[in-house]
């Protein structure tokens, strides 16, 4: 089996608990690249710092898979695929979380804007900030989303939600899926956040999305991954394969279960899997 499509997950997969690139995983990229793999990123980032990430591995011009499946884009300017909750949804979704105690970010491609609370531990301010992205991707607090968003609408591929407890999370979700219909609600089991797309925005359906405008069957894409969000994902793909890392649900439907992301898995599994493989234009040579 000749694979040509690579899709990568970010945090937790490509970096490592620092949050850097290893130069082994830049160097097992390339190594891949040079075999004629198309290589694209799928995350729940948004889609400018997914788009720093895929410049430090040399990806120009890859379609990356950003918002969690709500925005497919090699350029922030022309997205080829894109599922937004609507500006009404939107608000009203805002004002029955604005009930809870939660930090909950609006996130847009261009920019994001969050309700200005402090949870236990400070987590809106762990969650909203990463390394030097306010210089490139805008972030506002307010005092009150509703009021803000009656004024300035907005529509987004992406909500972030962040809870000061599990039952909070626990009794939002419950009102959330009995008063609205046509938006997908993930949550992380044995944690305090979920995120909110558009109904059929996921990571899996935007993989198969890109999959498809590339003309590449899925039996012949190799997803990496180490998150809840990534085992339909990693069980549709050709050769699904899950961190050492990974909690064990995801190892269970992976075909192969790498190193952990700070074990460089991510390079090692390349490496491997794709050591005897001929180049792509070498084995369309060879078929024809």
């Amino acid at each position: 089996m000749a694979y040509r499509l690579l899709a990568l997950n970010i945090d937790g997969t490509l970096l490592n608990n620092q949050g850097r690139l290893t130069r082994e995983t830049k160097e097992a990229i390339e190594f891949v690249k040079s075999k004629g793999v198309y290589v694209t990123l799928v995350t729940n980032r948004h889609f400018l710092s997914a788009k720093k990430i895929a410049k430090a591995l040399k990806l120009p011009s890859s379609l990356l898979i950003t918002h969690s499946g709500g925005f497919i884009a090699s350029t922030v300017d022309k997205p080829i695929y894109e599922k937004r909750i609507s500006e009404e949804k939107i608000f009203n979704l805002v004002q029955v979380l604005e009930n809870f105690e939660c930090h909950i970010r609006i996130m847009h491609e261009r920019f994001s804007i969050g309700n200005r609370v402090k949870l236990q531990g400070n987590v809106s301010a762990k969650t909203a900030l990463r390394s030097g992205e306010p210089l490139f991707y805008p972030i506002q607090f307010v005092d009150s989303l509703g009021d803000t968003l009656m004024n300035e609408p907005v529509s987004s591929p992406k909500i972030e939600v962040y809870f000061s407890s599990r039952k909070e999370k626990e009794q939002a979700e419950k009102t959330i899926a009995s008063a609205f219909q046509g938006i997908e609600w993930f949550t992380y089991p044995n944690e305090d956040r979920c995120y909110i797309t558009a109904k059929g925005a996921t990571k899996a359906a935007g993989l198969r999305f890109v999959a498809q405008e590339l003309s590449i069957p899925m039996n012949e894409v190799v997803v990496i991954g180490n998150c809840f969000d990534d085992i339909e994902m990693v069980e549709q793909a050709g050769m699904g394969v899950a961190m050492g890392h990974s909690p064990q649900n995801l190892k269970q439907v992976a075909d192969w279960v790498t190193r952990t992301n700070n074990e460089n898995g991510v390079a090692y599994m390349v490496k491997e899997l794709f050591r005897k493989q001929q180049r792509i234009g070498y084995l369309h040579y060879l078929n024809s």
